[in-house]
């Protein structure tokens, strides 16, 4: 198995982790199972260079199924806030970060144009071909520092469907007033 053996440094940071959720917030700490989990995805990030559940699957040689890993990641009862905040915490705490600016980045993941089954994906205008894509948005909170930059926070960005609707709408009635008044100048010459 390619996976077989995680960095002690992994290791030490999970733990490192686990502490700083307890102390965040008691009772929120990691599991045995959460923990080697964790530690396995960290791994296979760092060996396969993408968070991607097949990869880690092939890296492992079959040892950890997608199955498996998808079902940890969506039934875990892991507190994915209160660990990021804990991590951010342990991390500024670590190395001594007291000052820092915080940065919105968002970026466009283009997915297909028939996915409809993806969390908050929409219609989004793809820049490389000039049509139209459904993918997803997401919009992520950095804090820079003068030594690292650090992600604090996420979210999935969705454009909201009234606001969509009376945009469509707006430009209806815009183009309809445009070709009345294009009409009424024709017959009035």
């Amino acid at each position: 198995m390619i996976l077989a053996e995680p960095s002690q440094f992994i290791k030490q940071y999970i733990e490192e982790l686990n502490i700083s959720l307890e102390q965040y917030q008691p009772g929120a700490g990691l599991t045995f199972t959460q923990k080697t989990w964790l530690i396995f995805c960290l791994t296979g990030i760092l060996m396969v260079n993408a968070v991607c559940q097949a990869k880690f699957e092939r890296a492992s040689l079959g040892e950890y199924k997608i199955a498996a890993l998808s079902w940890m990641f969506r039934n875990g009862k892991i507190l994915w806030e209160k660990s990021l905040i804990a991590s951010v915490m342990h991390i500024l705490k670590k190395y001594g970060i007291t000052n820092g600016v915080l940065i919105l980045d968002e970026s466009d993941r283009a997915r297909s144009k028939n996915t409809k089954r993806i969390h908050k994906v929409h219609k989004q205008k793809h820049k490389a071909g000039g049509g139209y894509v459904n993918g997803q948005t997401v919009v992520l909170l950095l804090l820079v520092t003068e030594s690292i930059t650090v992600p604090v926070g996420f979210k999935f960005y969705m454009p909201d469907p009234a606001v969509s609707a009376w945009n469509k709408e707006e430009k209806r009635l815009k183009k309809k007033r445009d070709s009345e008044e294009e009409a009424s100048c024709l017959t009035g010459i």
